[in-house]
């Protein structure tokens, strides 16, 4: 559904076509992505059409590149012992 609405707002029909799950089971998605602030919806005559909200997406973006910065350092940190570990001879050898 999240891929389908990155492309543009959506009907609900048509966020339930491709998938394969009753038309009850997709309005229980989207109606706990709208609780959440990450979907908005309005009903015009009979159609309800999805959006994404992109500002609710903000925070969860913010955290992933935290987390990334971090593991990226770690890496870095881990790269640079194991190169120097392999730089090193090992004990009771003969150079």
């Amino acid at each position: 559904m999240m891929e389908r609405l990155s492309s543009g707002p959506a009907s609900v029909s048509a966020l339930a076509e491709p998938l394969a799950m009753s038309l009850p089971a997709v309005l229980q998605h989207l109606q706990v992505l709208e609780a959440s602030g990450i979907v908005r919806s309005e009903k015009v005559g009979r159609v309800r059409t999805c959006r994404i909200e992109a500002g609710a997406l903000r925070p969860a973006e913010q955290w992933i590149s935290e987390r990334r910065a971090i593991w990226e350092r770690r890496l870095d940190r881990l790269g640079e012992y194991l190169a120097k570990q392999s730089d090193e001879p090992e004990p009771g050898s003969t150079p």
